[in-house]
C-alpha cells in the first residue's frame, strides 16, 4: 500500500496578540488543520524578529493567514519566507501590511473586505432609518416631558417616505448600503467620480448637487489624498436644514472643524463612527451634543461578526489548495482606489 501524497500548503497565522483568539473558533482551527500545513497554537505577533519557532514556520510558509496586527511584509521579513507565494488576509484593507515588496515579489493578495462590508452596511442602513425617524431626538425628548405630548404636530417633517439618500462613494460598502435600500421609498443619489453607469434606480450626481438634494448623507469613500476633506465648507453649507451626515469610513473624509458650528447650533446632525483624531478630545462637543450620535468605530465586524471575515478567508485557502483563482483578490491597481 503506497502512502497518499499530501499537498496541503504550509501557513502561518500572523496577526497581532490576541486576535486569533477572536476570531477563529474551533471549528474554525479544524477546518484550517485539514487544509494547510499549520503547527497549533503558532501565532507570529512579530515578523521582524522572530523567534525560533515561528522562523522556522515563516521559512517554510506557502501562506500567509493575517488579520489585525499583522506585521508589514517588508522586503526584510519577505527575505525570511523564500516559499512564501499567497496572503490571505481575514479582515477587510490590506494597506497597513502590504507593501511594495509584496507586489514585486509576486505575492497573490486577497481580503475578507466583502465579508467585513456586511456590518458596515447594515450599521448604515439602522442609522439612516433612524435619523429618518429622529430617534435619537424624540428618545431626548421623551426623556425630558416624561408625560403626554403632541408627538404628530411635533414631528410633521419626519419619516423615510421619499426621503432622499446621498451615497457619496460606490465602495463595497458604498454599494452595500444601495442594495440594503432598495426595500425602502427612498430616492438614492450617487457620487463617485470613477462611476459612469450607476445601479438601476440611483441617480449619479456630483458632490455638491448630492449634498444640496439629500436629507441623509452617507459618505463610504475610500482614505485616499483626494478624498481628504472632501466633506468641507461648502458641502455642508449646501446641505439642507436637519441633514443628518453620517460617516462610517475614515474621519478625515469630513472637516470637523467645519462641521461643528452646524452641529452646535443644530441646522444639521450627525451620526459619525469614526473621527479625525479617531479618539475625539475629552472636551469635544461630540461627546454631549444632542443632535450627534458618536460610536467608538462600531460598525464595522466585531463579536461574533469577525467569524464571517474568517470563514471568507478559509474558503480563500481551500481555492488556493485546489489551485483555483481567489475569489476576492487583491492587487496593487486596486489600492489606488480603494481603503
Amino acid at each position: 500500500m503506497h502512502p497518499t501524497t499530501d499537498n496541503r500548503p504550509a501557513l502561518l497565522l500572523a496577526m497581532g496578540p490576541g486576535v486569533d483568539e477572536r476570531l477563529l473558533t474551533a471549528d474554525h482551527h479544524a477546518r484550517l488543520t485539514r487544509l494547510a500545513h499549520t503547527e497549533p497554537g503558532l501565532v507570529a505577533h512579530d515578523l521582524t524578529a522572530p523567534g525560533p519557532r515561528v522562523a522556522a514556520a515563516l521559512a517554510e510558509a506557502e501562506i500567509l493567514f493575517t488579520c489585525w496586527g499583522a506585521t508589514p511584509l517588508t522586503a526584510e521579513v519577505l527575505d525570511r519566507a523564500p516559499r512564501l507565494r499567497a496572503v490571505v488576509h481575514a479582515a477587510g484593507s490590506v494597506k497597513h501590511h502590504i507593501t511594495d515588496a509584496c507586489w514585486e515579489r509576486g505575492l497573490r493578495v486577497t481580503s475578507a473586505a466583502a465579508a467585513n462590508a456586511l456590518p458596515v452596511a447594515e450599521y448604515t442602513l439602522a442609522a439612516i432609518l433612524l435619523a429618518g425617524k429622529r430617534v435619537l431626538r424624540s428618545a431626548q425628548r421623551y426623556a425630558e416631558l416624561r408625560t403626554d405630548h403632541a408627538w404628530l404636530e411635533e414631528s410633521t417633517t419626519w419619516g423615510n417616505y421619499r426621503r432622499t439618500i446621498g451615497i457619496v462613494g460606490a465602495s463595497r460598502i458604498g454599494r452595500r448600503v444601495v442594495e440594503l435600500l432598495r426595500p425602502f421609498d427612498v430616492e438614492i443619489l450617487l457620487y463617485d467620480p470613477y462611476v459612469t453607469t450607476p445601479p438601476p434606480g440611483v441617480e449619479l450626481v456630483g458632490l455638491d448637487d448630492l449634498c444640496a438634494r439629500s436629507t441623509v448623507v452617507s459618505v463610504h469613500a475610500p482614505q485616499l489624498p483626494s478624498t481628504y476633506r472632501m466633506i468641507g465648507p461648502a458641502q455642508l453649507a449646501a446641505m439642507p436644514d436637519g441633514t443628518t451626515l453620517i460617516n462610517t469610513a475614515r474621519g478625515s473624509l469630513v472637516d470637523e472643524a467645519a462641521l461643528l458650528p452646524h452641529l452646535v447650533t443644530g441646522r444639521l446632525h450627525a451620526i459619525l463612527d469614526v473621527t479625525d483624531p479617531e479618539l475625539p478630545p475629552a472636551d469635544s462637543p461630540l461627546y454631549t451634543l444632542p443632535n450627534v450620535l458618536l460610536t467608538p468605530h462600531v460598525a464595522g465586524s466585531l463579536g461574533n461578526e469577525l467569524h464571517r471575515m474568517a470563514d471568507q478567508a478559509l474558503e480563500e485557502v481551500a481555492r488556493y489548495g485546489r489551485g483555483e483563482p481567489f475569489a476576492e483578490e487583491v492587487r496593487a491597481s486596486d489600492l489606488q482606489r480603494s481603503a
